[in-house]
C-alpha cells in the first residue's frame, strides 16, 4: 500500500441478466476498466450509446504507472467532464532541460505560445485519473461497471459477439453488438480473435522508482544522459554501458525518478529497498530526506496489431499498440484512439453510415500508432544506442547541443506525445485554395479564448457541440446544414455566435471574411473553404461519413 493514497475498493454485483438467466443484447461492451475503457464508457455516454465495462479486478491501478498527460488528451477528458479535476489535483509543466554528464545542453519549451485552456503536460498518478473516471461513470444511467467480472471466452457471430463471463457467482453469457477491447498489453480478448502484434521487443531494462520528498528542483521534466551519480553497468571490453535517468513531479509531493539499468540487471534485486535506497542518494545526495513509494523494473516494446478491428471486436490502447515509455505515448495515444472511434461507432448503430466509416477508425489510428512507434523506437535508440558507433554519433550530439542550435533538434530523451494528424485519411477533403498555419484537413483542430453570445468568457472546444460543426468566419445564410440520412452541422459564426477574444482563433486558422471550417464530431478538420458553400459542405460531409 502506498502512504499518500488508499486504494478505493469497488463492490461487485450482480446483473439483472445474471440473476435471472438471460441472455441480454448490449450495443457496446468494453472490456478493460483501466484509463482507455473508462474513457471509452464515458465517450459512449456523452454520445447516447449505453454501455457495459468488465474488468476482473475491483480498484484502481496499483502504482502511479502512467503519469504524464498531454494537451490533447486533456482537451477529450475536459469534454467528458474530468479534465479540469485533473488538471487542478495535477502538476502543470512544459519546460523540459536535457543533460549531459553534469552540464545543461537543451532546453525545450512544449507550448511556447499561450491562449490554451489545457496546460501543455500534467503529472497525475493513474489511480487519480482511474478514480476520476470511475465517478464520473458512476454519475451515468448509460454506463454499466460491473467489476470482478472477467470475460472468459468470445464467439463472433455475423452482427454481434457473444461474451462468456466469469463472477464470483459463477458463469454466464452476455451479447453485444460491437466489443471494445481495452485489456492492455497483455490482452486476453486480443488472443479470443487470433489478433496478431508485429514489431519489436527491447532488452534495457529500467527502475521506476516514486519518492516522497520536500524537494526545491523546479516543475520540469529533466533528463541525465551518462549522468555521473548513476554511471552504466560495465559493458563489452570493460566500458560502461549506456545510462540515463529521468526526474519529474507528481501530485502529493511524490517524484518519479527513472534509472537505466542495462540489459543484465536482475529485476527482482533491483527493485529491493537496500538496492534503491543508495542509487537515489547518490542522485540527491547523502542527506536527503525521503521515503521510497513504490518501485517496479520494466522492459518494453514497440508493436501494434495488424487490425484494429476483427469483427465485431474493435481493439484501442495497449490492447492494440505498445510503446516505449519515453514520451508518455502509451494512455495518451489510447485515449486518441477512443476519440477517433466511438463518433464513428455511434453513427453506424444509428444506421446513418456503413460500416466502412468504422474501418476507418484502423484506417488512421493504425497511421497514428505507426508516427508513435516511429518516434517512440528513435527515441528508445538513442537513449539506448546498440553499437559504438550509435554511442559516439549520440555522444557527438549531446557535446554540440550546449553551443551549436542546429544539434538541439536531434536531442532526443524521448519526443513528447503529440496528436497525429491524419494527413492521408480518406475522410478528408482537400483544400482548393491557399492556407497557411497548422489546420490542415486531418488535425485536431485549436483551442482558442472566446466570449459565447450572451457575453460569457470561454474557449472554444467547449463551445462545439457532440456533433459535426461548421465554424463561420463571416455572415452564414444557414443555421445548420443537413444531409438527406439526417446528419446535421450546426453552424458557429465567429463575430456573432461566438468573440474571438485576442484575435487567435482567427489568426491559427488564417481566416479571412467568409472563411469556413467543417470540423468532424471528433474536432478534427474535415475540410476548409474561402467561403460558404452548402453544397460543398454537404459533400465533404459524405465523405467523411464514407457514404
Amino acid at each position: 500500500m502506498l502512504e499518500t493514497y488508499k486504494y478505493p475498493e469497488f463492490a461487485y454485483r450482480q446483473s439483472a441478466e445474471q440473476r435471472e438467466g438471460r441472455m441480454q443484447r448490449h450495443p457496446v461492451v468494453i472490456v478493460g476498466a483501466g484509463p482507455i475503457g473508462l474513457t471509452a464508457a464515458l465517450e459512449c455516454a456523452a454520445r447516447g450509446l449505453r454501455a457495459v465495462v468488465l474488468d476482473d479486478n475491483n480498484t484502481v491501478s496499483i502504482g502511479s504507472r502512467a503519469v504524464c498527460y498531454a494537451k490533447r488528451p486533456l482537451e477529450i477528458w475536459d469534454r467528458l467532464g474530468v479534465g479540469e479535476r485533473m488538471v487542478e489535483k495535477g502538476v502543470s509543466w512544459k519546460v523540459g532541460k536535457v543533460f549531459f554528464k553534469e552540464d545543461l545542453v537543451y532546453t525545450f519549451d512544449l507550448l511556447p505560445e499561450d491562449g490554451h485552456k489545457m496546460p501543455a503536460m500534467i503529472n497525475l498518478q493513474q489511480y487519480y485519473l482511474e478514480e476520476y473516471l470511475v465517478e464520473a461513470c458512476g454519475k451515468s444511467d448509460l454506463v454499466d461497471l460491473r467489476w470482478k467480472h472477467k470475460l472468459i471466452s468470445l464467439q463472433q457471430e455475423s452482427d454481434h459477439a457473444v461474451l462468456t463471463i466469469e463472477t464470483p457467482d459463477g458463469v454466464f453469457k452476455l451479447e453485444a453488438d460491437w466489443v471494445i477491447a481495452c485489456d492492455g498489453a497483455n490482452s486476453d480478448t486480443r488472443r479470443m480473435v487470433g489478433g496478431e502484434f508485429t514489431g519489436q521487443f527491447f532488452q534495457d531494462r529500467f527502475l521506476i522508482a516514486d519518492v516522497v520528498m520536500k524537494a526545491a528542483f523546479p516543475t520540469e521534466r529533466w533528463f541525465w544522459f551518462e549522468p555521473p551519480f548513476h554511471p552504466g553497468a560495465t559493458g563489452p571490453g570493460g566500458r560502461p554501458a549506456p545510462s540515463s535517468v529521468l526526474l519529474h513531479r507528481q501530485a502529493d509531493d511524490v517524484w518519479r525518478i527513472d534509472f537505466q539499468l542495462g540489459w543484465d540487471a536482475d529485476p527482482n534485486e533491483a527493485k529491493k529497498p537496500e538496492n534503491v535506497i543508495p542509487r537515489i542518494r547518490a542522485m540527491l545526495g547523502p542527506d536527503a530526506d525521503f521515503e521510497l513509494e513504490w518501485v517496479s523494473v520494466y522492459q518494453f516494446a514497440c508493436r501494434r496489431l495488424d487490425r484494429f478491428r476483427y469483427g465485431r471486436v474493435l481493439f484501442a490502447g495497449d490492447a492494440a499498440h505498445q510503446v516505449s515509455p519515453f514520451g508518455a505515448r502509451g494512455a495518451n495515444t489510447g485515449v486518441q484512439d477512443i476519440d477517433n472511434l466511438i463518433w464513428k461507432l455511434k453513427l453506424v448503430i444509428d444506421g446513418q453510415a456503413p460500416l466502412a466509416l468504422v474501418d476507418s477508425y484502423h484506417e488512421e489510428r493504425a497511421f497514428a500508432a505507426d508516427d508513435n512507434l516511429l518516434n517512440s523506437t528513435r527515441s528508445t535508440d538513442f537513449i539506448t544506442p546498440k553499437t559504438n558507433t550509435a554511442r559516439l554519433l549520440r555522444d557527438a550530439v549531446l557535446e554540440l547541443a550546449h553551443d551549436e542550435a542546429f544539434a538541439r533538434p536531434l536531442v532526443n530523451s524521448g519526443r513528447l506525445s503529440r496528436p497525429t494528424p491524419y494527413v492521408k485519411s480518406g475522410l478528408n477533403t482537400p483544400d482548393e485554395e491557399h492556407f497557411a498555419g497548422a489546420m490542415s484537413p486531418g488535425t485536431n483542430f485549436t483551442d482558442a479564448p472566446v466570449q459565447d453570445a450572451r457575453g460569457r468568457d470561454g474557449w472554444l472546444l467547449n463551445q462545439l457541440s457532440q456533433g459535426f460543426v461548421v465554424l463561420s468566419f463571416g455572415p452564414a445564410p444557414v443555421a445548420e446544414v443537413r444531409l438527406d440520412n439526417g446528419v446535421s452541422a450546426r453552424v458557429i459564426t465567429v463575430g456573432q455566435d461566438l468573440r474571438d477574444m485576442r484575435g487567435l482563433l482567427t489568426e491559427r486558422c488564417d481566416a479571412r471574411p467568409g472563411t469556413a471550417y467543417l470540423l468532424r464530431p471528433d474536432q478534427h478538420v474535415a475540410a476548409r473553404w474561402r467561403s460558404f458553400d452548402a453544397a460543398r459542405i454537404c459533400a465533404a460531409m459524405t465523405a467523411c461519413l464514407c457514404l
